[in-house]
């Protein structure tokens, strides 16, 4: 089987594109006020937790928008994961730990890419145009099948990790797409083993 060339064309890549459309679907209807209150992580008290799958739409989103050293700009303060000043240290508003992918619109810089628990509003507040109630069962199901993917194609390192560690990591350039292509070609040297010996 042809190995991708990029995450682009990457066959997880493609299924986890579907797990997310099945889960806006799922949460059509639904909306919040748009307060950002989940894209401040000391808000809520709460950070998502994406997969080595989804972190790597991230990387590609991110690189899609002028890479990470344009989009995760280094800080003069706090970091995600709380460590001050130093090169290295992600850019967050004070003690709300604002998501660095955030605007200063306030809008999300990589929403097509966002992770499944961004998509998931986990802010209270989120009501549908009908009443209805949130579809959680759905929604456990789906988070289910884009983790089994991560576990597919990441088998290393599958994650979960938080969102600032995540972010962290793109920044500092650990990438877990550089474990995606040992993985493929992993996978792929027994198949060039038997073309070469004419096993089956």
């Amino acid at each position: 089987m042809p190995q991708p060339s990029s995450w682009r064309d990457d066959p997880a890549r493609r299924q986890l594109q579907e797990l997310y459309a099945e889960t806006d679907r799922a949460l059509a209807g639904f909306t919040c006020p748009s307060s950002t209150d989940c894209c401040h992580f000391g808000r809520t008290e709460r950070e998502p937790y994406p997969t080595a799958v989804e972190v790597a739409e991230l990387e590609h989103a991110i690189r899609a928008i002028g890479g990470a050293a344009a989009v995760l700009r280094a800080p003069t303060n706090e970091s995600v994961g709380g460590r001050r000043g130093g090169a290295r240290a992600l850019p967050v508003v004070d003690a709300e730990r604002r998501c660095p992918l955030l605007s200063a619109e306030g809008r999300c810089r990589v929403y097509a890419s966002r992770p499944f628990g961004c998509r998931t509003f986990f802010c209270e507040r989120a009501t549908h145009e009908d009443g209805d109630k949130m579809p959680r069962r759905e929604l456990h199901a789906l988070g289910r099948l884009v983790a089994d993917l991560s576990a597919s194609a990441f088998d290393r390192d599958p994650g979960p990790r938080t969102l600032g560690s995540a972010l962290q990591g793109i920044r500092d350039g650990k990438t877990v797409l550089v474990a995606r292509r040992v993985h493929l070609a992993a996978a792929a040297a027994p198949a060039r083993t038997r073309a070469r010996t004419g096993r089956s």
